[in-house]
């Protein structure tokens, strides 16, 4: 009887592994791999950002991550999120 209750658990997590392994890969995608970039390449792409369109820096760096979500690109998404902070901390400090 017990390797009965076994084999309807390993059915439940088979059919469960789909939802897992979905909600793992964006996990990863959009937060865990995004952080992964070294901090001097966003504080770069921020400068360039805060260069080129000066006090709509941070507005346009949201309209990439939007873009980035509406493309599904988690991990672009993740990455512009990281500029957008980077570009306001910036500001906020006055540099």
């Amino acid at each position: 009887m017990d390797w009965w209750l076994a084999l309807k658990w390993l059915v439940i997590a088979l059919a469960a592994f789909p939802i897992w392994g979905s909600l793992l890969w964006v996990i990863w995608d959009l937060d865990i791999r995004p952080r992964l970039i070294p901090k001097a390449a966003i504080e770069a792409d921020a400068k360039v950002m805060l260069a080129r369109w000066g006090e709509r820096a941070a507005e346009m760096a949201f309209i990439e991550e939007d873009r980035a979500w509406r493309y599904s690109d988690n991990f672009q998404q993740g990455r512009w999120h990281r500029v957008r902070a980077a570009i306001e901390r910036m500001t906020d400090e006055g540099v």
